[in-house]
C-alpha cells in the first residue's frame, strides 16, 4: 500500500505570515476616495479569546455592480522583486489581511454594490485561522441592507437572530464593526454564519 504525502490542510500550521500577508492588502479602495468606508473586527475563537494568526481574504462588487476589479495592482520592486504594495490607484475588490496580536483586522474599501439583480450587496470573506482543517467562508452586509436579507432564499431560512450574525453594526460615520467568531462560546454571542459552497 502506498502512503501519500500530507495534503496542506493536514499538516500544522498555521503559516500565513510568510508570504501571504502584502503591504496595503487591507486598502481595497483607491487611496484618498471620498466614498471609502472602513469595516473592522475581531476574530475570536470558541472560548472568546482572540485569533491572533488568523488570515481574511474579501472580495466584493464595485460600488456599481461590476466584478472586474483591477488585476496586476500589486507592485514588486523592480530590482529585488520584493512586494511593495498595491499601487494605491486602482479599485480591487480584493483584499487580504492578517489579524494583529489582539485577532485584530480592518479593510479599507468601497461599498459593495449588487453584482446581479436581486442579489443583496455584501462583502465575502474566507477564513483561514489555526485550528481550521478547511477555511471558512462568510459574508458581511451593511447595516443599510438589513431589510432585504430576509428576501434572500437562503438568509431568509434562517431565524433573524443567527441572520444578525452577518450584519456589520455602525460604529461611526463610514466605519463598521465586524466580529467573526468561529465558535458559540459560553456567553450570548452566536457563532458566526459561515457558509457551504462545496
Amino acid at each position: 500500500m502506498t502512503r501519500l504525502a500530507p495534503t496542506p490542510s493536514q499538516t500544522v500550521g498555521p503559516f500565513y505570515g510568510y508570504a501571504l500577508p502584502f503591504t496595503g492588502g487591507g486598502e481595497v479602495a483607491p487611496a484618498g476616495h471620498p466614498d471609502t468606508i472602513t469595516v473592522r473586527g475581531r476574530v475570536y475563537d470558541g472560548a472568546g479569546q482572540p485569533v491572533p494568526d488568523a488570515l481574511l481574504e474579501f472580495w466584493q462588487a464595485a460600488p456599481d455592480g461590476s466584478l472586474a476589479g483591477a488585476p496586476g495592482s500589486l507592485r514588486r520592486d523592480p530590482v529585488t522583486g520584493a512586494v511593495l504594495g498595491r499601487d494605491g490607484v486602482d479599485f480591487t475588490g480584493f483584499g487580504r489581511v492578517a489579524t494583529d496580536a489582539d485577532g485584530g483586522w480592518t479593510l479599507r474599501t468601497l461599498p459593495p454594490g449588487a453584482h446581479r439583480d436581486g442579489a443583496i450587496p455584501h462583502l465575502a470573506v474566507c477564513v483561514f485561522a489555526r485550528g481550521l482543517l478547511h477555511h471558512l467562508y462568510t459574508r458581511i452586509y451593511l447595516p443599510e441592507h438589513l431589510d432585504a436579507l430576509a428576501l434572500d432564499p437562503a438568509l431568509g431560512a434562517l431565524p433573524p437572530e443567527r441572520r444578525a450574525t452577518l450584519v456589520a453594526t455602525v460604529e461611526r460615520e463610514r466605519v463598521y464593526r465586524f466580529d467573526i467568531r468561529l465558535q458559540a462560546g459560553q456567553g450570548p454571542e452566536e457563532e458566526t454564519v459561515f457558509f457551504d459552497f462545496g
